[in-house]
């Protein structure tokens, strides 16, 4: 494929960049932290998100979406980033919509309408460590009657206070740290026995601790097959992890450009500081490394798209390259800023934070750095 995109793409860029720009800029993040919002977005953006196409983009056709792909995605989620535009759209229009694709015709058409009119909130019951360790899910889901009971705890579920809906990853069968037994189940909004404690993360985005005391679902809230979760949950979470790796593309670059426009007007010595050397050098080394990660995450998306059997070692990467990169460039806006680097009113600061909660979700670069070396055989 060729590295770039085509004029249909290109389109949505622009028209993602202007609406991010307009209707979520920095500013829009900061109002709905300092008002200490219970879900930290904006249901009526969330709206607006759909009015824009972009809630829909990877439902298929069939289904009443646009059908598009990760690249497209992608391209949403890199303006999210670059303006730190709070909204559930990675955890349920590209994470779970991957999953709920697999879904029997009920399912999909119980959710996806919601979806497409901006209207229901996806959370992702995955985790049950500090750490992102799927193979290690320990939750039991256990054969009740025409269905099945569901017991254990779930850690950092985005969005999971205001969710309509949690996707749990359960083990029907074997032990943890096997990916064969694990089942995905759909978990409706106040369901029996479910208990959940807000937590506020690091970048002022909101997630829950959840507490499974014995639920009871039915057998048509199996998502694929029961057993056999561990394919689809791999299609869920890789298309979270390139999702999040392309957010932190516009993370990273939306500190980028802040630092070097700071670099040009910054005066020190009688001169603007972007004209010492090695700042300069500092610069130009941040750019080639947020090209690369730009370069590979689009590699990714692209075989994603394609169902290619590399896809899952190239996401990997991707996750990896993006989380090194966007660190580097959060780091190097602060120190290049100075001291004013770490107050509240330079927004610098509230990017570094969102590249510590990005890095860690679906897995840090470390973990997927492991990975990559793993399916090469190392």
């Amino acid at each position: 494929m060729a590295m770039t995109l085509n004029d249909d793409q290109t389109m949505l860029r622009d028209s993602a960049r202007d609406f991010m720009a307009s209707e979520a800029p920095v500013t829009h993040f900061r109002k709905f932290r300092d008002m200490g919002c219970k879900d930290g977005f904006s249901h009526d953006l969330w709206k607006q998100f759909a009015e824009m196409g972009f809630t829909g983009i990877l439902i298929p056709e069939a289904d009443g979406g646009m059908g598009m792909g990760h690249i497209e995605a992608g391209i949403v989620l890199e303006e999210i980033g670059r303006n730190l535009s709070p909204s559930p759209f990675l955890s349920t229009s590209v994470a779970a919509v991957e999953a709920l694709k697999l879904a029997d015709k009920g399912m999909r058409e119980r959710w996806f309408p919601g979806i497409l009119a901006g209207e229901t909130v996806i959370g992702l019951a995955i985790d049950e460590g500090v750490k992102h360790r799927p193979e290690k899910i320990a939750c039991k889901a256990e054969r009740s009657g025409n269905g099945f009971k569901l017991s254990g705890h779930k850690q950092f579920v985005l969005q999971g206070t205001s969710s309509d809906m949690l996707i749990v990853a359960a083990r029907t069968a074997g032990a943890a740290g096997e990916t064969d037994g694990l089942t995905l189940f759909a978990v409706e909004k106040g369901a029996a026995g479910m208990s959940m404690e807000a937590a506020r993360l690091v970048d002022s985005a909101m997630a829950a601790h959840v507490t499974l005391d014995g639920i009871q679902v039915d057998a048509d809230a199996v998502i694929g097959e029961v057993d056999g979760g561990w394919s689809v949950l791999g299609k869920l979470l890789d298309a979270g992890r390139v999702g999040a790796a392309a957010e932190m593309v516009g993370v990273g670059s939306g500190a980028m450009d802040m630092t070097f426009e700071y670099l040009k007007t910054r005066k020190q010595f009688d001169r603007v500081i972007g004209e010492f050397q090695a700042l300069q050098h500092r610069a130009a080394h941040l750019y080639g490394e947020m090209e690369g990660a730009r370069s590979i995450v689009l590699k990714a998306q692209s075989l994603m798209d394609d169902g290619h059997a590399k896809a899952e070692l190239y996401v990997a990467a991707a996750k990896a390259k993006a989380g090194l990169a966007c660190n580097l460039a959060v780091r190097e806006g602060v120190q290049m800023h100075g001291g004013i680097g770490m107050t509240d009113e330079y927004d610098i600061g509230l990017y570094m934070k969102r590249d510590r909660s990005l890095n860690e979700f679906f897995g840090d670069a470390y973990y997927h750095a492991d990975r990559v070396a793993t399916m090469n055989g190392y």
